[in-house]
């Protein structure tokens, strides 16, 4: 198997939590993951946002980690009633989940006398056989339980538990994009951007419609892992705008 032709290393990602899908809180995590995946060459090939239910989590989780190279879940390991994820992660695996002496000595060291309340407590409940996720923003650890990566869902806190574990993950080939900006809706050259695709199997065509002002353009992303490939389709994308818009290169 030649460089260019590697096996992508993929990705699934399950964000947790009632408060996504009703709108209260607005996601940011989606595209923080997609960019810190595609910069170490992996591949985030699907999101599922589910309820806080334990059935929906195990049954995303247990799909997603048989689909993909590596999963990441955001949310649900805080210190409420509702925070469910560890449980769901345990009962996805099947094994029993309970305080970790790891976790609790970190939040009991975090905390000061008398605020390691009960309610904080659960925060330092790991499934039995997970590693844990070092948390440099609030102490309180996520962890990896086989390739799935379980972590917090406030922005800042996953962002630090992504640095944590970088070193951990394994990509591919990174993936390499080169954008054109066409001055001409997309209907005009749809047709002849499908057979750029074709002839360019290993690339990835993207086209993507504007408008402003009541003009209408177009910007098309060429994506390969390979440079030689991204050059060649950029270079006949280049070629078919140049003959739409009437003009030689």
């Amino acid at each position: 198997m030649s460089e260019q032709e590697k096996k992508p290393v993929t990705a699934g990602f399950v964000v947790v939590g009632d408060e996504i899908l009703s709108g209260r809180t607005k996601d940011k995590n989606i595209g923080y993951l997609a960019d810190f995946l595609t910069e170490i060459g992996i591949d985030l090939s699907e999101v599922r946002i589910v309820p806080d239910k334990q059935e929906m989590i195990v049954e995303a989780v247990n799909t997603l980690r048989a689909r993909y190279t590596y999963v990441f879940t955001s949310g649900g390991i805080g210190p409420t009633h509702d925070d469910i994820t560890a449980d769901a992660i345990a009962a996805a695996f099947g094994v029993p989940i309970d305080k970790d002496p790891r976790a609790m000595a970190i939040l009991e060291a975090h905390y000061p006398p008398g605020e390691f309340t009960p309610a904080r407590q659960r925060m330092a409940r790991i499934p039995e056989g997970a590693d844990l996720i070092e948390n440099s923003a609030s102490a309180a650890p996520g962890f990896r339980m086989g390739n799935v990566h379980v972590m917090a869902g406030v922005p800042y806190i996953m962002q630090t538990m992504l640095d944590a574990i970088a070193p951990t993950l394994e990509g591919g080939d990174k993936m390499h994009s080169q954008s054109i900006d066409v001055p001409l809706p997309e209907s005009r050259i749809a047709e002849k951007l499908a057979i750029v695709q074709e002839n360019h199997p290993k690339s990835s065509i993207g086209s993507y419609p504007k408008a402003k002002d009541g003009v209408f353009t177009t910007q098309i992303v060429v994506r390969s892992r390979s440079l030689d490939v991204l050059r060649d389709a950029t270079s006949a994308v280049e070629a078919l705008v140049a003959a739409a818009l009437g003009k030689s290169i």
